[in-house]
């Protein structure tokens, strides 16, 4: 039976796990792009791992009951990057690595951490930390604006497909996957997610 105590006390405990993973896929963005030439995000005080510098309060609000939230984007000047083109791929790839790669060292900690024989409430707080910022890193992978996955295509595509079509309906396509296709996403994120606690011997 659904109990609301459960409910928020489960957001409640991965609540750190969601500020970080959002605060670090922010920071990247705009930490790659200032090694690419581009100021923007240091002008406006984002190259920080202050949660609150890219927290969106709706966004996160909606993260926590619908699964599907956003952070406030880290601003970046294509016209500021020394080669625009190359280095919006790696800005936006900076995002999703980053969110791996926390998910690996997360796995890490968790290998020893069980070894030390750490209390199952720090355990469950890490084992958010390696699902949350894998979900984080394969969701921003999906093609649809303005997730990362679509500055991906948009590198690929050099006509660059009609973004501002798309951008209004994303939302709506992403809650019509997650009610009716949930294992579209839901598929890639479990199996990376298993796959990295095996290369650590957890699962």
């Amino acid at each position: 039976m659904f109990s609301w105590i459960d409910f928020f006390g489960q957001a409640l405990l991965w609540l750190p796990a969601m500020l970080f993973a959002l605060t670090i896929h922010e920071f990247s963005h705009g930490y790659v792009a200032y090694l690419c030439g581009d100021m923007t995000a240091a002008y406006h005080g984002r190259l920080t791992f202050n949660p609150l510098k890219h927290i969106d309060p709706i966004g996160f609000i909606a993260l926590i009951v619908l699964h599907i939230g956003w952070a406030k984007p880290v601003p970046v000047n294509p016209h500021a990057l020394r080669n625009p083109r190359r280095d919006a791929l790696l800005v936006a790839l900076a995002g999703p690595a980053s969110n791996i790669a926390t998910a690996i060292v997360s796995a890490f900690l968790l290998k020893l951490f069980l070894a030390m024989g750490m209390p199952s409430i720090v355990l469950q707080m890490i084992v958010g930390f390696v699902y949350i910022n894998v979900a984080l890193g394969i969701f921003n992978l999906i093609p649809l604006p303005p997730l990362d996955g679509w500055r991906i295509v948009e590198y690929f595509w050099r006509n660059h497909p009609p973004a501002e079509r798309l951008f209004p309906l994303t939302l709506a396509i992403l809650l019509i996957v997650m009610n009716f296709v949930p294992w579209v996403i839901m598929g890639p994120i479990r199996l990376a997610y298993k796959l990295i606690l095996h290369i650590f011997g957890i699962w």
